[in-house]
């Protein structure tokens, strides 16, 4: 992965990126941990938006510990029927997320292949990288993790937008 850059944003606001690579050899678990790192620093609000959604058992009590914490956990999924597999996979998870007081849309308006996330307003991501075992444990993915208000703020209210618009709460 690259190193974390600093770059003097609108109004001399300072952003910080960093290119985020998981691979087969030096980097297998680096998006999952950039993951689990911002949910576990949580403290408001958390907003995952992903296609194909099949966290593994650490990303799941990552987001069930922050549920139970008080943080408001809201992940935008696939609504529509696209890949069996993918489809019918994510829906065993809801129950256990559910349960901890997670809240679930699902976006059924078009397809979403969104893979992006904002934590509290300040912390975001996008790339490549669902949050599935495909993704997490066989793909070459990349994302960027930036840590910009001005850039989270317009991506949660976008993200808001599409759960408001084209989603339906489980």
């Amino acid at each position: 992965a690259a190193a974390l850059t600093d770059a003097t944003g609108p109004a001399g606001a300072l952003t910080r990126a960093e290119l985020v690579l998981r691979d087969n050899l030096l980097n297998r678990s680096r998006i999952e941990r950039a993951y689990r790192r911002a949910i576990g620093e949580a403290r408001h609000d958390i907003i995952i938006a992903n296609a194909y959604f099949v966290p593994g058992g650490k990303l799941r009590k990552a987001l069930i510990h922050a549920a139970t914490r008080g943080v408001r956990v809201r992940l935008l999924l696939q609504g529509r029927y696209e890949y069996f597999m993918q489809y019918h996979a994510c829906r065993p998870v809801y129950g256990a997320l559910l349960a901890a007081g997670v809240e679930i849309h699902e976006y059924s308006a078009s397809f979403l292949h969104a893979k992006v996330a904002v934590i509290d307003s300040h912390w975001a991501t996008v790339g490549s990288s669902n949050l599935d075992p495909l993704s997490l444990l066989l793909a070459r993915e990349a994302n960027v993790v930036v840590d910009d208000r001005s850039f989270a703020v317009a991506l949660q209210a976008r993200l808001e937008q599409a759960m408001a618009e084209g989603g339906q709460r489980i």
